[in-house]
């Protein structure tokens, strides 16, 4: 930090020319390089504020500009200096600029920040109600409503802790919020709960480890604004998807928020020591900014025609592909080169170990369209150090052709809602067996191609955008009035059943069916092939109160419950059993797709088909729109001999009934073997997993249930 001194002259005389790289604000021990991108500015100003960032001490312009990127060298500033940028160029809308240098500007490249947006008129480059609107231009000055970039020392001591790289084949993720995750935890000190040291709490790492997840996905952590339409209703904007800095953790999940950056390394230490990896939801599809009505914060004062995709023929306006005013520009070297150098920055210096992209098909628009060759994904399949973490694609975005399940290259992941919405559709008895097989087998029918693998596939039946678990069994509707938007927002196709009632009951005959429906989707994912994605708290049943639209809600309506009682506990249990079950049988987490292929050797298929016969399903059962019991018998033998490791080799059987009553199922044969062992049965999920049944013998299949049978002996196993 600058000592209290009259430095203003003294810094303008010492500034150097400094280096183009590397860019943001970096402290080399004596001094602090910055480095600002700008293809279309006329001249650029770094700011220096005092420890509260209210009073701008200096003020001393980037004395050299070298390949679009301005930059100076000053002696004496180091780790604590708040700064910002004032960048002066055109103010000419209609032509894409929309430079004020009364508005000071985030560093794109901030490490951290102090303080927090605070609305007001003086944020925004025109002039609020003026009669030419976003074509006029403001004058004063927003440095005192802006939250402050903060020069770091990024020196951390990791100690012995390091990233558990779990395999693919072994991944399950846990989507949670830091915030809403343990605000309500009973474990987690008063003071350090929402944030990411509450995270860290023993406690906390203790119950998602022994869940038998493996990959902690947090909502966005990076800084974020909150909307001024939401703050003005008495909202927040809870998930963060509304970023404004890129290489900075957001302070609001700080206990001190001038540590944000060492606590955020110390809580990844934490779950890496717990074998637990971290994966970041990311939002590199839009910023906060807003359209041309929107505020001047950091890219659009910058460089507004380089940063963002505007209309070719009417660069005053924004190309909206997300749905939220504005669209990055990918398409441009330096703004590839900014999100690349992010991710990087999050793998090597805050170790995290993978990314979950929001709106992921943006990433890939060229000029024409979606592209999966795209210079992104080109940029981030070549890389050395992002080849070696998880990409997790969101593969849809609301610009034209914007739905891409199954187009992301090989080497990504994508989230597959086909899963989900086919998987709600099936144990609410509208969707036949034939729909629902697919997506058992990684949805092969969309991914299968290019040598790409089944954990391309991230299963999930809910997630933070929509009902919780619990809630997808007891609502027909969405209830969002808390929202403040008359109960309009939000998705109205649902794909729930409330099993007879709207919200919750005492009917015992209903809770016992909702338990059940529950237990049946749980299965349905942790049984599938492909990469589950497990949402926060559905493992013991946690609600939202009906409401499948809650980013505005930082209240008990988003906060984990952790006040579960004795069914949450027994649910939980059954999870840990599916997860259990998922490491214990390889041909749950096969490397290669089920495709019904017979290895010729021993005369077994990899996947067959069963109905209540015991018999392989004709053809007339694939056609019956009826067919709401089945089995998928899973063979590990089929695998070529060259790929097969000790263990792989057991066989599955898994019966899903979404029938409403009892289904007298006959046990199939396999290979000559007479017995199966029963491991799971969501009617009753506390038997003990050591009951025996013969080949041919007919078990009755409780309506709407799942069974898991397993040919365990050595002698299968030779």
């Amino acid at each position: 930090m600058l000592q209290e001194r009259p430095l203003t002259e003294f810094l303008k005389r010492t500034i150097r020319e400094g280096l183009p790289h590397p860019l943001g604000a970096t402290w080399d021990g004596k001094g602090t390089n910055f480095a600002l991108f700008s293809a279309n500015a006329t001249k650029v100003e770094v700011c220096l504020f005092d420890e509260d960032g209210r009073r701008e001490g200096q003020r001393i312009e980037l004395p050299e500009y070298t390949d679009e990127i301005w930059h100076g060298y000053l002696p004496e500033v180091g780790p604590g200096q708040l700064y910002g940028y004032r960048v002066h160029g055109p103010y000419a809308p209609e032509e894409g600029h929309r430079f004020n240098p009364n508005k000071l500007l985030l560093d794109p490249y901030a490490r951290a920040h102090v303080g927090q947006l605070k609305w007001n008129d003086a944020c925004f480059g025109y002039t609020i109600g003026h009669a030419d609107e976003d074509l006029s231009f403001d004058e004063r000055d927003s440095a005192i409503y802006m939250p402050k970039c903060v020069v770091v020392d990024p020196g951390f001591d990791w100690q012995q802790s390091h990233s558990p790289r779990i395999p693919w084949d072994r991944t399950i993720f846990y989507e949670t919020h830091v915030r809403g995750y343990t605000k309500r935890h009973p474990a987690v000190p008063e003071h350090l709960r929402g944030t990411f040291a509450g995270l860290a709490t023993r406690e906390v790492v203790q119950h998602i480890k022994s869940l038998g997840v493996t990959s902690v996905e947090l909502l966005p952590i990076h800084m974020f604004v909150n909307d001024s339409q939401l703050l003005d209703k008495g909202l927040t904007n809870y998930w963060g998807y509304n970023s404004l800095g890129f290489f900075a953790p957001d302070p609001r999940y700080a206990a001190d928020p001038s540590k944000s950056l060492a606590e955020f390394k110390d809580m990844v230490a934490r779950l890496h020591d717990a074998g637990l990896e971290v994966i970041l939801d990311v939002v590199y599809n839009h910023t906060a900014e807003g359209n041309e009505r929107g505020a001047t914060l950091s890219f659009k004062g910058i460089d507004n025609a380089s940063y963002y995709r505007l209309l070719p023929d009417q660069k005053r306006f924004y190309i909206n592909d997300t749905g939220t005013g504005n669209t990055l520009n990918i398409s441009h070297p330096r703004v590839i080169q900014m999100v690349t150098d992010s991710l990087r920055y999050w793998v090597t210096e805050m170790q995290v170990d993978g990314f979950r992209f929001d709106l992921g098909t943006i990433l890939a628009r060229e000029v024409n369209g979606f592209d999966n060759q795209s210079g992104f994904l080109k940029a981030c399949c070549q890389d050395p150090i992002l080849d070696k973490v998880k990409l997790v694609a969101e593969p849809w975005d609301c610009g034209p052709g914007g739905y891409q399940v199954g187009g992301f290259p090989p080497g990504w992941a994508e989230w597959n809602d086909k899963f989900r919405d086919t998987a709600r559709d099936f144990w609410k008895g509208e969707a036949p067996a034939a729909a629902l097989t697919p997506r058992l087998c990684a949805s092969g029918d969309m991914f299968n191609r290019r040598g790409r693998k089944p954990w391309a596939s991230v299963n999930f039946i809910t997630a933070h955008d929509g009902f919780t678990l619990n809630d997808v069994v007891t609502y027909n509707d969405k209830h969002n009035d808390a929202n403040g938007e008359d109960n309009r927002d939000g998705s109205s196709d649902n794909r729930s059943w409330n099993c007879g009632v709207e919200g919750p009951s005492d009917d015992p005959e209903i809770v016992a069916l909702r338990e059940r429906q529950v237990r049946n989707m749980l299965a349905t994912l942790l049984l599938a092939h492909g990469t589950p994605m497990l949402l926060a708290g559905d493992e013991f049943g946690r609600t939202q109160q009906g409401n499948n639209n809650a980013y505005c809600q930082d209240n008990e309506i988003s906060w984990v419950d952790w006040d579960f009682g004795a069914r949450g506990q027994d649910l939980v249990r059954f999870v840990e059993k599916l997860t259990a079950l998922r490491r214990t049988y390889p041909i749950l987490r096969r490397q290669r797709f089920l495709t019904g292929t017979t290895n010729e050797e021993l005369g077994v298929k990899d996947v067959t088909w069963i109905n209540a016969s015991g018999s392989e399903m004709p053809d007339e059962d694939w056609a019956d729109e009826n067919m709401r019991c089945f089995g998928m018998l899973m063979d590990g033998r089929a695998q070529p001999t060259g790929v097969r490791k000790r263990g792989d080799d057991r066989t599955l059987l898994v019966v899903f009934n979404s029938h409403y009553d009892l289904v007298n199922f006959t046990l199939p044969e396999s290979a000559g073997h007479a017995t199966w062992t029963l491991r799971i049965d969501t009617n009753a999920p506390d038997r003990s997993g050591e009951e025996i049944f013969d080949t041919g013998q007919s078990y009755g299949v409780t309506g709407r249930s799942v069974l898991v049978f397993a040919l365990d002996s050595d002698e299968h196993t030779q």
